[in-house]
């Protein structure tokens, strides 16, 4: 059943106002959170949700965020999957993306929602396929059926607040949160003044730095090890691959986190300490 253009309308209203929070945060410096022990005594940091709506419960049960007032929340990677409109392929997904805006309405300098490829998938048109079915249209068909003739309307906004989105959170340990690591940085090298500097067309298509940014699966220690020495970082923490057990540790540089089925990962760090990965793998909880 579709909802009234009001209910459209404040989702847009929502967007449009989280985007502005999103550029306007003071300790975001171009395209990366920059988190100290000024702001916040612990961060908590989650991975790939894909629509699943219990595992998305149970981080926000963890989180408690109105009880824990110095706890962020670093959230990725929630279009395209989960529950389904009724006898339809059409994805609800989209549901989960404006509960992320309404959290950081709610919590403007405490949630942090990273870019992922799902999302900038959605922001560019760039097609997705996967179990044979086209899942941007999927994504679509549920803005259609939800809001009907508004939904184009929405799909601007929601793509809007995906592109205020930081790429990055860097911790005062210089432990670096993203989506994933580029592939072949070590032969190919990457732009890490993507991370400061206003994004372009080039950066957002295939093979741009964006686009890799979000994009790679290149597990090699090499690779890892070149894309941490340029960020000037000696711990990865990223999303974008499903984790058999929940989380995945494929090389001395990064380790991996995963929420979208069970079991589910997450990590709760303070930030008053310096984290060695043995260190992290020690705090990994499963949801």
């Amino acid at each position: 059943m579709a909802v009234d253009s009001p209910t459209a309308e404040h989702v847009i209203r929502a967007a449009e106002d989280a985007s502005k929070i999103n550029r306007e945060l003071s300790f975001r410096h171009g395209n990366v959170v920059y988190l100290d022990t000024s702001l916040a005594d612990e961060v908590m940091i989650t991975a790939d949700l894909h629509g699943h709506q219990d595992n998305f419960t149970r981080i926000m049960q963890i989180a408690d965020l109105e009880n824990h007032p110095r706890r962020h929340l670093i959230l990725q990677e929630v279009c395209h999957g989960g529950p389904t409109y009724h006898d339809s392929a059409a994805c609800k997904s989209h549901l989960m993306l404006a509960e992320v805006i309404q959290l950081k309405l709610q919590y403007p300098e405490r949630v942090h929602f990273i870019l992922s490829n799902h999302e900038l998938s959605e922001m560019t048109g760039f097609q997705i396929r996967k179990d044979g079915r086209m899942i941007n249209l999927t994504f679509q068909l549920g803005l259609r059926l939800e809001y009907e003739e508004r939904w184009d309307d929405v799909h601007e906004a929601l793509k809007g607040f995906i592109g205020s989105c930081p790429l990055g959170v860097l911790l005062p340990d210089n432990t670096f949160i993203c989506h994933s690591v580029p592939e072949s940085v070590d032969s190919q090298g990457f732009d890490v003044g993507v991370l400061d500097r206003e994004w372009t067309e080039e950066d957002l298509n295939n093979g741009g730095d964006v686009f890799r940014l979000v994009w790679g699966r290149d597990y090699r220690p090499a690779n890892a090890e070149t894309f941490a020495k340029l960020l000037g970082t000696h711990l990865l923490i990223n999303g974008h691959t499903p984790c058999e057990q929940g989380f995945q540790v494929p090389n001395d540089w990064q380790v991996i986190l995963d929420c979208c089925s069970r079991p589910a990962s997450y990590v709760l760090l303070p930030l008053n300490t310096s984290h060695n990965q043995q260190a992290l793998i020690q705090r990994i909880q499963m949801l």
